[in-house]
């Protein structure tokens, strides 16, 4: 049986002359964002703009709370539209997190928790950051809604 090594491994372990590897892989301070809204008869569609993440940060997960905001809706989390670094256009994305699912009932559920839903993901983003959004769905909805994502960035 062979040892293979993680690319950030490899760089500061294996590589001659070795590699620096960016604080937001190894030794990197673990930050929190969080942010809350109350909803009184939110629209289907309507986006909520949590808070901005900045260039450089690495998502490593998060969690949406939420009342129970009415029959037939849902919540999504995602990004609004951005530029990346280069000014290229980012299009929105309503469940780069966390795909629309039920808000009928009370909970707390976990976004941004497998690779497919952005954990780990580096914003790359140009001097405005990334905008992280909730997005209403399936009805009008009223109640409490929080989110918190933890990131590093340095």
């Amino acid at each position: 049986m062979g040892t293979v090594y993680s690319a950030q491994k490899t760089k500061y372990d294996q590589n001659v002359p070795s590699e620096k590897v960016k604080a937001n892989e190894l030794g990197g301070r673990m930050r929190v964002a969080f942010a809350e809204y109350e909803a009184s008869s939110l629209a289907s569609g309507d986006d909520i703009e949590m808070f901005i993440l900045p260039d450089g940060a690495r998502i490593l997960h998060g969690y949406l709370a939420h009342d129970a905001m009415g029959s037939s809706t849902t919540l999504s989390v995602g990004h609004g539209a951005y530029k990346s670094s280069d000014g290229s256009d980012v299009a929105k994305d309503v469940d780069e997190f966390y795909a629309a699912a039920a808000s009928t009932s009370a909970q707390k559920v976990d976004v941004a928790n497998t690779l497919a839903l952005g954990s780990g993901i580096e914003v790359d983003a140009d001097g405005d950051g990334y905008n992280v959004t909730v997005t209403m769905g399936g009805a009008a909805g009223t109640g409490s809604i929080a989110l918190t994502m933890f990131y590093v960035v340095d």
